[in-house]
């Protein structure tokens, strides 16, 4: 039996060019990396689930690539490519700021930035959900982050852009992501029904998508669940059962039983 993979996962774009509702942000990141005017440490700011952490390993693979391709994106073919596929890129590192979140902690990772790339152009620290990192971490973090070695990039992404000290927001560029509108996450859906031979109806897509706020991640959570719970056909009618939303139809009823003075149907 072949092994599941959550939808989250398993089309979780490897390209800018597949990344849903950033397209500002991506082709600033594109422009940055055409013209080297890349910054030494960036902030990616936005709610849950809208690409975060997903365009920080997606600029991390592309300045490491050693053939990029016409459209500023990773070949997949070389080493450093290869290296991260597989999840064995040495130039790469991820920190979970939320389980790592000591002065200790920070101290090796500052320890880290000192050893330049075995291959490849640059190291990238991505640092998720940094606002959990310690006042006493962020001092720690200050110097380093303001003059890094020439090959060391630093990325950071959070939820909560307030919690960060002005001293780190002022050393970083920053970049806001947006909630992504309905319209795209709908179409994302639909691209991923098709992928799974799934029959489903737009409205029923439509209804996911408003429903996940904004959020891809959230959206294709709730389209597994659904898929799981009503299989390869996917209808207006099973998405409302299984989500506990009140369809416009019933809606209508209550207005009409209302406007007619009906109160026993209304009850």
């Amino acid at each position: 039996m072949e092994k599941f993979i959550v939808s989250a996962r398993k089309y979780r774009p490897a390209t800018f060019k597949q990344v849903v509702g950033q397209e500002a942000i991506t082709s600033t990141l594109q422009n940055a990396i055409k013209n080297n005017h890349l910054a030494q440490a960036f902030l990616f700011t936005g709610p849950r689930g809208v690409g975060k952490t997903t365009c920080a390993r997606i600029l991390a693979k592309t300045i490491n690539c050693e053939n990029l391709t016409e459209n500023l994106e990773p070949c997949d073919k070389c080493e450093s490519c290869t290296s991260f596929n597989n999840n064995a890129s040495f130039n790469i590192h991820e920190l979970d700021a939320a389980s790592n979140n000591s002065v200790d902690d920070i101290r090796n990772l500052v320890d880290q930035v000192r050893i330049p790339p075995q291959v490849g152009k640059y190291k990238v620290y991505i640092i998720d959900e940094v606002h959990m990192l310690s006042q006493a971490a962020f001092n720690a973090f200050l110097k380093t982050l303001e003059e890094p070695p020439a090959y060391a990039k630093f990325i950071l992404a959070t939820t909560e852009k307030h919690k960060i000290l002005p001293t780190i927001l002022s050393r970083c560029q920053i970049f806001d992501f947006k909630r992504i509108r309905v319209e795209d996450i709908a179409a994302y859906l639909d691209y991923v029904a098709k992928n799974e031979g799934v029959d489903a109806e737009v409205e029923a897509l439509h209804i996911i998508a408003q429903k996940a706020d904004g959020a891809l991640r959230d959206a294709l959570s709730t389209f597994d669940q659904i898929v799981s719970y009503s299989g390869d056909t996917l209808t207006y009618k099973n998405v409302i059962e299984n989500l506990n939303i009140l369809d416009y139809e019933y809606y209508l009823k209550v207005t009409d039983a209302l406007l007619n003075g009906n109160f026993s149907d209304l009850l």
